[in-house]
């Protein structure tokens, strides 16, 4: 896919991007976009502060990738912002997530609808805060129309348990008489899935170093292409994001076809 730079010059004149770094790539451009963002506490911890002020600097980096997104024409942003396994961290620093998600969500609201782009959060959220759980239901219906670009934010999301959750739902439509047995393939399964309607990812970004994908879109990631950088989350910028991009658009995709093939068919 080409990169599409027809977003508008008003949009252009909101988005707080380095433009300039975004305009020198001139590659191909996922249709979807994946970020494990980790390094967060890390980066607090080893400039003497407390792991909280780390991930309040990581939501800055979200705004970064955010309008380098929609402005370089991805069609989908997803963001790993807490695990399922982040439910077992200290208490504080739980509390301290769940009201920074909360403060970005009042900070963000007019920005992410004046950029078009429609926030979803996939996970369990029946574990959320119920004033949180709230809040973002009605932040995902207030930026839905008329948008652009999807960020899906995985919140109290894991991958297995992703799949626990479809296989239940398949299972008590057989139960319930609504398919057949003979019904369920890929297709039954992703309807089910949190991403429902999102392409899958063609990139998976990773911050810190750390070679794993951490329970995260298991399902989803079966081709997609895998880019680890060493700089921590709340470092990431258009740069970073550009060199990851430079990466992916120098590989070839061949969905278990071979070089060949994929060039008569190109």
């Amino acid at each position: 896919m080409a990169v599409d730079l027809s977003v508008s010059t008003e949009l252009r004149a909101r988005l707080t991007v380095d433009q300039a770094t975004l305009d020198g790539y001139t590659g191909a451009v996922p249709r979807h976009i994946a970020i494990i963002m980790d390094g967060n506490g890390r980066w607090a911890q080893a400039r003497g502060m407390r792991r909280l002020r780390g991930h309040h600097e990581g939501a800055h980096a979200v705004r970064r990738a955010v309008e380098s997104c929609r402005y370089l024409g991805v069609e989908a942003l997803t963001l790993y912002a807490f695990s399922e396994q982040n439910w077992g961290r200290p208490e504080d620093e739980v509390s301290g997530l769940m009201s920074l998600f909360d403060l970005y969500i009042k900070r963000e609201r007019a920005r992410l609808i004046e950029n078009q782009v429609a926030i979803r959060v996939i996970g369990d959220r029946g574990r959320l805060p119920e004033r949180l759980q709230r809040a973002i239901a009605q932040l995902e219906a207030a930026t839905d129309p008329g948008h652009q670009m999807v960020l899906q934010v995985a919140v109290s999301y894991g991958g297995r348990e992703e799949l626990v959750r479809a296989a239940r739902l398949i299972a008590e439509d057989v139960r319930a008489g609504r398919m057949d047995p003979e019904d369920v393939d890929e297709a039954a399964m992703a309807r089910r899935l949190y991403t429902a309607g999102v392409p899958d990812p063609e990139l998976i970004i990773r911050t810190s170093g750390e070679l794993r994908v951490s329970n995260f879109l298991l399902w989803q990631l079966a081709y997609s292409e895998l880019y680890v950088m060493d700089e921590l989350w709340p470092d990431f910028n258009e740069a970073l994001l550009v060199r990851a991009l430079e990466s992916f658009g120098g590989r070839e995709r061949r969905y278990g076809k071979t070089s060949a093939q994929i060039q008569q068919r190109a």
